[in-house]
């Protein structure tokens, strides 16, 4: 529920009179202008992109580490690859995933109430800003979420890495 609410706040902050003193009082404040409903706005978006995020990234980076590794499914991975492919599998995520990105935002901030639904607000985009709309802020997210991932990615290889050399299980 809190991430669901923090984009509705994150604009709330940025206009140019918040009407939300903090987010006790913000969650107050949604609950009692639009109902307990309020504060689930584009939880089926949420979901959605999720789920398509991680799907993505995980495909990807197992696919590029399957070719890497050939017949050798032991083949040691340095960590410099380990990023150099987790950030791959980040960039993929952005692309494949961006417009449920867009889609997510817009159910959770200030004029989420103008969209019946995730699908309603799908169909709004394209009709009034076309195809380009859901590619909106691809740019700064493929610089975040690419470094994110590849991080990621090296950091869980290298714990299990660890793990195996602590509790061996041959």
């Amino acid at each position: 529920i809190f991430h669901l609410l923090q984009v509705k706040f994150i604009h709330d902050q940025c206009s140019p009179n918040p009407k939300y003193r903090g987010f006790f009082h913000g969650v107050r404040e949604i609950v009692r202008e639009q109902g307990l409903k309020g504060t689930y706005q584009g939880l089926t978006a949420t979901v959605l992109k999720q789920g398509s995020n991680q799907a993505i990234r995980f495909f990807v980076m197992t696919s590029l580490r399957n070719w890497y590794r050939g017949d050798d499914p032991n083949k040691p991975m340095n960590p410099v690859v380990t990023g150099v492919f987790g950030a791959i599998a980040g960039a993929a995520s952005v692309f494949g995933n961006t417009p449920l990105d867009v889609i997510k935002t817009r159910m959770q901030g200030l004029e989420a109430h103008k969209y019946k639904s995730t699908w309603d607000c799908g169909y709004q985009i394209m009709k009034h800003e076309g195809l380009k709309a859901f590619y909106k802020g691809t740019v700064p997210r493929l610089g975040r979420v690419c470094l994110d991932v590849a991080i990621v990615f090296i950091i869980y290889d290298e714990v299990v890495k660890l793990l195996n050399k602590v509790w061996k299980t041959d």
